[in-house]
């Protein structure tokens, strides 16, 4: 017999653990107690980059946990890590984010990452300490890397190009040795 769906989502309060919907072999919950004893003293180390004055920026913990989660899944661009954070529970428990909690924007995101740290190196050390808690709790092996395969159209073809030594580079049109277009003269 062809079972049917009955629910009709009118229930008014739920009774929800975010917590409790996350399953103990998932990744971010292997990871996430070598991330919070790596950003136990996270605040200590970041204080000098932030103002006293001002209303309160991201949490630096917030911002760090969102991107562990865009560099785990391949996620490589703000807004779309954003709106991942937004909608997927298990990144929001990792970020300690609630489900009423609100995700920062993108653009402040953006600007929080790449603004605030960059006289910085505490990025780098803070995510070569994850990596290597998580190496020596055995959750990575460190053996290997992947480099981005993307296959991207190009303008250009190597079967119609010809070597430096083979072009006329004093003919009208033909490129310029620095790569720049030579213009042709106008034929009146």
């Amino acid at each position: 017999m062809m079972g049917r769906q009955t629910g009709d989502q009118s229930q008014l309060f739920y009774r929800f653990k975010l917590d409790d919907r996350i399953s103990e072999h998932h990744l971010l919950r292997r990871i996430n107690p070598v991330v919070t004893r790596v950003l136990s003293d996270l605040r200590v180390k970041l204080k000098p980059f932030y103002s006293e004055i001002g209303r309160p920026s991201i949490d630096p913990e917030l911002m760090l946990r969102m991107l562990i989660v865009g560099y785990c899944y391949g996620i490589r661009f703000e807004r779309k890590l954003c709106e991942e954070v937004e909608l997927h529970l298990a990144y929001r428990w990792f970020c300690r984010l609630d489900l009423e909690d609100r995700v920062p924007n993108h653009s402040t995101f953006s600007v929080n990452r790449h603004g605030r740290f960059r006289d910085s190196d505490i990025l780098r050390q803070l995510f070569e300490a994850v990596v290597r808690a998580c190496m020596t709790a055995g959750l990575v092996k460190g053996e290997g890397f992947a480099v981005d395969a993307s296959v991207m159209e190009a303008d250009a073809s190597r079967y119609h190009g010809k070597a430096p030594d083979e072009i006329d580079w004093s003919a009208p049109g033909a490129p310029d040795p620095r790569g720049w277009r030579v213009p042709c003269r106008s034929r009146r």
